[in-house]
């Protein structure tokens, strides 16, 4: 997608829809692979689609309610068993409440479990209990582990497609659900783990964006190019493992700002920065995120504004940086 030209009046006609697609595109696998279980904790209501297939597949699509620590070392037996666990629920409680399993459970024993957190970053708008600003820190120490962060549903979709068969165990980030889509919906992506997307080239500078991030990094682009500024994004879709080949080319313009609903500390932009401190290559460098502080309460229309993440804040930076 190098070179794509963005019509931002299309972007964010809609929305995210997080929890739907997931549902959906994960119940799809377990009706096509009899390997694919899907473990909820809190997540079936009465009614839902998920109730249907706990009835369907009794064995494969079950909640285990307000238990995470369980419904973590649930999907480790599984995943011994041959299947292909998909564990979802709230971010911050996935981590923070089971992370023993996940380090000794999962990743020890380098089991390929899928971990959704949905509510990521500041999306919930509940304040530090439920802000999911570390995860991406914690995520980077683990051992084996892999992580991710679509930046709108069409993405995630195609993330849910390439876990199947991954090999390893494997972070899947998510906001709520009501942030704006990124790309058309027609546009055939050539998504890989791994791999960034270039959403727009630039000469100039580079934002490398990821999550919900990505979003506000293509409208400051799109507006910087207004006067003639050559500014490139890159949707940093997989943290871990990183696309050094793309750090190094946004590096090479002399000028990198990195964008993520995230502490500052250990997550998009450490590693970014260390990976051209490593490379050698002499550039003005920012990280964009979450002060290294607890968020007040708020949603992202007010939080990202307070801390320079929203695409005004963006492209107020990138002026900054080239002047």
């Amino acid at each position: 997608m190098a070179g794509f030209t963005w019509a931002v009046g299309d972007m964010g006609s809609s929305f995210f829809n997080a929890k739907g697609a997931i549902s959906r595109e994960i119940l799809n696998l377990v009706d096509k692979n009899p390997k694919v279980a899907y473990i909820n904790s809190d997540g079936t209501g009465k009614g839902n689609v998920l109730e249907e297939y706990s009835k369907k597949y009794p064995h494969r699509v079950y909640d285990v309610g307000i238990q995470e620590m369980n419904m973590v070392t649930s999907a480790c037996g599984m995943a011994k068993m041959g299947y292909i666990p998909y564990v979802q629920t709230f971010g911050p409680f996935l981590l923070f409440r089971a992370y023993d399993q996940v380090h000794n459970d999962i990743c020890y024993n380098d089991f390929p479990v899928k971990l959704i957190g949905t509510h990521a970053g500041t999306s919930s708008g509940l304040g530090p209990t439920h802000n999911d600003i570390v995860d991406f820190a914690i995520c980077n120490a683990l051992p084996n582990m892999t992580v991710m962060a679509p930046c709108d549903a069409g993405q995630l979709i195609s993330a849910i497609q390439a876990s199947e068969n991954y090999p390893h165990p494997l972070y899947i980030r998510v906001p709520r659900g009501e942030e704006p889509m990124v790309y058309p919906e027609d546009l055939e992506m050539d998504f890989q783990i791994g791999k960034a997307n270039e959403a727009k080239e630039g000469t100039e500078l580079y934002f490398i964006a990821t999550g919900s991030m990505v979003f506000h990094a293509i409208k400051a682009a799109a507006a910087l190019q207004e006067d003639g500024i050559d500014v490139g994004v890159f949707d940093m879709h997989t943290i871990k493992p990183l696309d050094l080949a793309a750090v190094e080319k946004a590096a090479r313009t002399g000028r990198v700002i990195t964008v993520e609903d995230h502490n500052v500390n250990g997550g998009l932009g450490t590693v970014v920065g260390s990976a051209i401190l490593e490379m050698g290559i002499p550039t003005k460098f920012r990280k964009i995120g979450i002060p290294d502080k607890f968020v007040p309460f708020g949603y992202p229309e007010t939080i990202y504004p307070a801390y320079g993440m929203d695409a005004a804040g963006l492209e107020a930076a990138a002026r900054e940086m080239l002047a």
